[in-house]
């Protein structure tokens, strides 16, 4: 089976080329990521409720959990 999977490149890629980011695919429950330089290579693949916490350990602030 062949899955297509769609990318979309954060609108604050860095760089002259815009080619220093990351990339995200939404895969229905869970959320992928990967670098946008190196495609090919391995990517972090998180439960969709997970992605949220995850971002906001990255930048430092909390997010309220659900019940």
């Amino acid at each position: 089976m062949n899955i297509t999977t769609s990318w979309k490149k954060s609108s604050f890629s860095g760089g002259g080329e815009g080619n220093d980011c990351v990339e995200v695919a939404d895969l229905d429950t869970h959320i992928a990521i990967r670098d946008s330089k190196t495609p090919a290579r391995a990517t972090l693949t998180f439960p969709a409720t997970a992605f949220v916490p995850f971002i906001d350990s990255l930048k430092g602030t909390s997010s309220p959990r659900s019940a």
